[in-house]
């Protein structure tokens, strides 16, 4: 589907725009089961929660974050 195909979409302010697709995002995150998740990023996710587990302190305050972000790391 094309916006263009759509002609009231096309007359949308940008503010409009945005409300609507935070709309139609509230609309699909409202029905987890119909957004499907690779079996990759469930073992990903089980990988992270278990080094957490193993070294719970081994978290990063916001700062060092922040400092590893603007570094590029």
């Amino acid at each position: 589907m094309d916006v263009a195909e759509i002609r009231e979409l096309a007359r949308l302010s940008t503010p409009e725009e945005i409300l609507l697709l935070e709309e139609l995002w509230d609309s699909i995150a409202s029905d987890e089961a119909g957004v499907p998740v690779p079996q990759s990023h469930r073992d990903e996710l089980d990988r992270r929660l278990a080094r957490h587990r193993a070294h719970p302190g081994n978290l990063l305050t916001l700062e060092e974050l922040q400092g590893r972000i603007a570094r590029g790391k």
